[in-house]
Formats: C-alpha cells, structure tokens, sequence
C-alpha cells in the first residue's frame, strides 16, 4: 500500500511486526517511581498527598479525593490508596510502616 508516494505496508498490520524493534525489552513501570527505586517517588508522592489530606480533613480519604500540591500538580490519592491495599503484598517493610505511621490500619504488620 502506498501513501502520498511512499510504501507504507499492508492495510491494517501494526507496524514494526517482526522488527527488532518490535523485540525489544519494554522498559518497566518501576522506571516511573515506582517499586523500582529506593523509596520510590511514586509512594513519596502519595505519602505526602495523603499526609495533606489527613492533616487537614482528620480522616482517611474517600473517593473522588484529588490533592493539589502548591506546585499546581494534582494527585489522585483515593486511587492511590486503593492501588497500595491491592498490592500490599509488594510493599517494601519501610513503606508499610510509612503508612501504618500514618493511621492506615491494613498496613500493620
């Protein structure tokens, strides 16, 4: 199939199919922050979006909780939270008692 001149392939097939480009190792999420570093900055940042919130409401956050930081970033903390009580298995001991400090009762040992 050719566009504007140039043969583009066939109709319809992803591109790179068979490529080494295509066989490549995909980089993993703990490049992101997460688990993948010392502390990672994912947690830190949620650590901190969830200390905000309970500083200030008293309470742990319920759905719908978006946290600004003064920086104009947002965080969805309520997400957050419910993603670190379904992969609590995976957290480091440092960061169960991180959130266990802060009143989070399913991250005691």
């Amino acid at each position: 199939m050719t566009q504007h001149g140039e043969d583009v392939g066939q109709c319809g097939s992803p591109p790179n199919v068979g490529s080494s480009a295509s066989r490549a190792p995909h980089s993993s999420r703990s490049g992101r922050g997460g688990r993948g570093r010392a502390g990672g900055t994912a947690i830190q940042k949620g650590l901190q979006a969830f200390t905000q919130y309970t500083a200030r409401e008293g309470g742990t956050p319920g759905r719908a909780v978006v946290e600004r930081f003064p920086g104009g970033t947002e965080h969805r903390t309520d997400i957050w939270i419910s993603n670190q009580k379904t992969h609590r298995d995976k957290l480091r001991a440092a960061q169960l008692s991180a959130l266990a400090g802060l009143g989070v009762d399913w991250a005691w040992p």
